[in-house]
């Protein structure tokens, strides 16, 4: 054994100092405890209340009375048996649920689908060389800053019945006044006009930011190869807009299905919200009147409006994903559909170019190597 080798076993070997077992500690741990705060947060406001509302759903459960025990459906499904699904089984048989459903609906597309085409169209309106666009593009912006509740009560006086402004617009060229809030239709396009005005110019700054953040190169040349300024928009600026278009899509799902502020102040009076015949109610607002309005004792509706909840939540999520996948077949332009034999066929072909891409690389250094060496050979002669 070498002198060296005794030196080394006899040195104790190095222990770990109580800083540097914390220095370790800290560096692994304190990316955790960093965002720590935000999930401790989003459990309490966020995750709670959702759990706690499953709860609620399958309970008879009322602000008055408290929580008496397992959901019954009752007279309404004739079953008298406490059950876990009382509460979903009373839901669906209510007529006011389906017609807030249809309402929702209604108002939603009424007012998404034009407020994205709007919005699309001011942002390409103000991607262009425009003379003071800072105080355009604050403008749009302005609407957004109105309060939803006065938004809300100014659209109720315009769209008012006898005295608002654009039944008298009407009245003026001779046609017949519109009964905005009797008439289902008219009270959706109605409460719609109110949802656009407040988003549309949000969403079109949205679109800007993504707008300019497209390279110009490919613009200019897309210009160069003969495109006009539509086929340029609609063949380069629109598919680059994807992931954008699909955020905002997804964001004016989930508000406009939630949809309550509009349609409440749009009759003027809280109790009475969504109309006398329901031909503007809206699932939030049947939940809020079932949950915290129609509020008797002994009657269940606060479990009730939890099941509601439930059953909204679902079908955002089902739409939400509906227009996730409209919105990327859309968006990625027209694809060729290929079946599973092509797709093999060109699986091969790739396979072979990639592999006479190596060899030819292989040559290539082979090549390169064999004239250095005889480069190095004629500098030895």
């Amino acid at each position: 054994m070498s002198e060296s080798q005794e030196v080394t076993r006899r040195r104790p070997a190095p222990s770990k100092s109580w800083r540097n077992r914390m220095g370790i500690i800290e560096w692994k741990a304190s990316p955790y405890l960093y965002i720590a705060p935000f999930f401790l947060l989003f459990a309490v406001v966020g995750l709670f209340p959702l759990i706690y509302t499953v709860f609620v759903a399958m309970r008879q459960y009322n602000t008055l009375t408290g929580d008496a025990g397992w959901a019954v459906c009752g007279a309404t499904c004739s079953d008298t048996q406490a059950s876990w699904l009382g509460n979903f089984q009373w839901v669906l048989h209510q007529e006011a649920f389906w017609v807030a459903l249809r309402n929702s609906v209604s108002i939603f597309l009424l007012s998404s689908v034009p407020q994205v085409i709007c919005a699309l169209l001011i942002a390409w309106i103000l991607d262009a060389n425009l003379k003071a666009k800072t105080f355009w593009r604050m403008g749009v912006l302005l609407p957004y800053v109105v309060a939803p509740s006065a938004a809300g009560i100014i659209f109720s006086q315009i769209f008012s019945d006898r005295m608002g402004a654009v039944n008298a617009l009407l009245q003026a060229i001779g046609m017949q006044p519109i009964m905005w809030h009797g008439s289902a239709l008219w009270s959706h396009i109605a409460i719609a006009m109110i949802v656009n005005f407040r988003w549309t110019g949000y969403n079109a700054l949205i679109f800007l930011a993504a707008m300019q953040a497209i390279p110009r190169d490919v613009i200019e040349a897309a210009v160069v190869d003969g495109a006009g300024k539509w086929r340029t928009f609609r063949s380069v600026t629109l598919p680059m807009l994807r992931p954008t278009l699909i955020f905002v899509i997804i964001t004016s799902t989930i508000g406009g299905l939630q949809i309550f502020d509009e349609p409440q102040l749009f009759h003027n009076a809280a109790s009475a919200g969504g109309g006398v015949n329901n031909q503007y109610l809206t699932v939030s607002l049947y939940l809020y009147k079932l949950g915290f309005v129609n509020v008797t004792v002994g009657q269940p509706n606060l479990g009730r409006a939890a099941a509601v909840a439930w059953f909204l939540f679902i079908i955002i999520v089902l739409v939400t994903m509906l227009n996730f996948w409209l919105t990327r077949r859309m968006s990625s332009g027209t694809r060729v559909k290929r079946d599973k034999a092509t797709l093999r066929e060109l699986k091969k072909r790739q396979d072979a170019e990639l592999l006479r891409a190596r060899r030819s690389g292989a040559n290539a250094r082979a090549d390169e190597q064999q004239a250095t060496l005889e480069q190095t050979s004629e500098v030895a002669r």
